[in-house]
């Protein structure tokens, strides 16, 4: 058995595609259009991690999407915690729990889906303005 992808349904396409590449960082590997079918699936990947695929499925008749808080998380490890959240909120993505421990953060997608960011090996030592950083909405 090998681990081909997680799908995610998302609203908006190009939010979610402005969110997930632009500011997460991901790399679209590729898109099929299905016009029978009313969707839109569009494959990415972390750049040099095309074998943890996420699928975004975007279905052409808008429908309501929960939470997602059900769904769990995605998870991906980043080389520095602090430049990562710090990227990510330059872009004006919320850091719902910040990396006080040097080692973990979440943050949402615009379809409320949690994304997970690890330090890649140790943690790193506790730093400001991080440490002292309170939690912002759900994670």
């Amino acid at each position: 058995m090998k681990y081909l992808h997680t799908m995610v349904r998302v609203a908006d396409l190009d939010t979610s595609l402005d969110f997930y590449c632009n500011k997460l960082g991901l790399t679209e590997l590729s898109r099929k259009e299905v016009p029978q079918g009313r969707y839109t699936l569009v494959f990415l990947a972390a750049p040099g991690g095309e074998d943890a695929q996420v699928e975004l499925t975007f279905n052409w008749d808008r429908e309501t999407l929960g939470e997602g808080r059900n769904f769990g998380h995605l998870a991906y490890a980043v080389d520095d915690i602090y430049a990562a959240c710090q990227r990510l909120m330059d872009k004006g993505v919320t850091i719902n729990r910040p990396p006080r421990d040097g080692r973990m953060a979440f943050v949402r997608s615009p379809d409320n889906i949690s994304i997970e960011l690890l330090q890649a090996g140790d943690a790193l030592p506790p730093a400001e303005p991080w440490a002292s950083m309170p939690n912002t909405g759900k994670w």
